[in-house]
């Protein structure tokens, strides 16, 4: 048998070494956990955890988990209802319950929106250059002029469009 065969043995076993002592779930020395932290893990898709919610009992707490185990019709509603809360920290109606983390959200975005457009607003003004000449609407017209007074393409193009004696587009 290998060294590291023999070594794992050990370690499985809960023999001595570093893995044994130090697991990653427990403390140093032993197998409990430390106490505010516990493996209480509770919700819609898995509503029964293995731990109850509170495992630090107080005086008071202890004396209803003694009643407990007597009859239940001797109970009132209210000790029935912080046994629950003893095992549970929320009931299905709390976990099912809406939440406002859409108005957070939806805010963010119409920030985000608002950022943007006056982001784009500032661009427009102070960093894209002016028109070209070329896009003005007088340059645009004069263009066409031009193109009419050329018999550009008359044919099946533009000047076939127009009528030269009527100075106007034909229908």
């Amino acid at each position: 048998m290998s060294f590291r065969a023999a070594w794992s043995l050990v370690l499985r076993k809960g023999g001595l070494g570093m893995r044994g002592i130090h697991s990653p779930g427990g403390t140093a020395h032993s197998k409990e956990k430390m106490p505010p932290y516990t493996n209480y893990h509770a919700q819609r898709s898995y509503p029964m955890p293995d731990e109850p919610f509170c495992t630090e009992l107080s005086a008071e707490q202890q004396a209803l988990k003694e009643k407990e185990k007597g009859s239940w019709t001797q109970l009132s509603h209210a000790e029935k209802v912080a046994l629950y809360r003893l095992q549970f920290h929320e009931t299905f109606t709390e976990m099912n319950r809406r939440s406002n983390e859409w108005k957070t959200v939806m805010g963010c975005v119409f920030f985000f929106f608002g950022f943007t457009g006056l982001l784009i607003w500032w661009q427009r003004v102070y960093v894209f250059p002016k028109k070209p000449i070329t896009l003005m609407d007088e340059w645009k017209a004069q263009q066409l002029q031009r193109i009419l007074d050329m018999k550009g393409n008359p044919v099946q193009g533009l000047a076939s469009r127009w009528d030269y004696e009527r100075k106007e587009w034909k229908k």
